[in-house]
């Protein structure tokens, strides 16, 4: 079996103090893909940036305070690599990848973007550079006998099953068209691990938003994936959202995704 957790724990710091070192002690994950951690190692509690048991790598942004992805690995990667090649993003805390045995997998931070702003145009900077390695990716593991696993905040729903309120949000960023249109190209590559379990259920969400009473209602985004390589998918036994069970026991606006692999 091959456990894996992808969550935004929107600042790592902040998370430790509410929640993520007592899930982290319990989890049975093999490999945890962390998203916006928004901080520099030294700056992160022991416990938190070398915890016993695992193997950790950070990506910082060089921008201090934003983004961030990280991975922590009960196995020792047999490689590691930070960034996909790009001159504009390699430094911005936005990718990271281990090689594991079987298996490459990846944590993924996707710009959020604004219509009408230049962090939406930077998303869809991000997102032109990005396909091409994603089909770079799955061709190189195929060639050597691998699958690979992206895994997290992708700040994109595909599809109005993926988010409650998708009327008032079609000219919204991360449910425009455009968007939709590009992760379905994805997809059309990789399998969206959750989706293919629970293809007729509206979610599940991963992300609510601290405003009014969003998470009390499940008025959520599913905008937290998993995405793999066909082998690897269709060794997929689960995938759950791990919702909290309450507002306050929330430890983040991002809930973990979790899905076994029966390698």
């Amino acid at each position: 079996m091959l456990t894996v957790t992808t969550v935004n724990v929107n600042g790592l710091r902040a998370a430790a103090k509410k929640g993520f070192v007592e899930w982290l002690a319990r989890t049975e994950a093999d490999v945890v893909c962390l998203q916006e951690v928004r901080a520099e190692p030294h700056q992160l509690p022991d416990e938190v940036r070398e915890p016993e048991g695992w193997h950790v790598v950070h990506a910082p942004a060089t921008a201090k305070g934003r983004a961030g992805v990280s991975l922590y690995s009960r196995r020792e990667p047999d490689a590691v690599r930070i960034g996909f090649g790009s001159a504009e993003f390699d430094g911005s805390g936005r990718y990271a990848e281990i090689d594991l045995p079987g298996v490459t997998v990846a944590s993924l931070y996707l710009p959020s973007g604004e219509v009408g702003t230049e962090r939406q145009d930077e998303k869809e900077r991000f997102m032109a550079e990005f396909l091409p390695y994603l089909t770079g990716l799955r061709a190189r593991a195929g060639a050597d006998g691998r699958e690979a696993l992206v895994c997290g905040d992708w700040n994109i729903a595909h599809t109005e099953a993926d988010l409650k309120n998708w009327k008032a949000n079609r000219r919204s960023a991360g449910f425009l068209p455009e968007e939709r249109a590009w992760l379905s190209e994805v997809f059309e590559q990789y399998t969206d691990v959750m989706r293919a379990l629970h293809p007729d259920v509206a979610g599940p969400y991963s992300w609510w938003s601290y405003r009014g009473r969003a998470f009390d209602n499940d008025s959520g985004w599913r905008i937290d994936y998993q995405v793999a390589t066909a082998g690897l998918a269709q060794r997929a036994a689960k995938a759950l959202v791990e919702r909290a069970a309450s507002h306050d026991q929330r430890w983040s606006d991002h809930a973990p995704v979790t899905a076994v692999y029966e390698l």
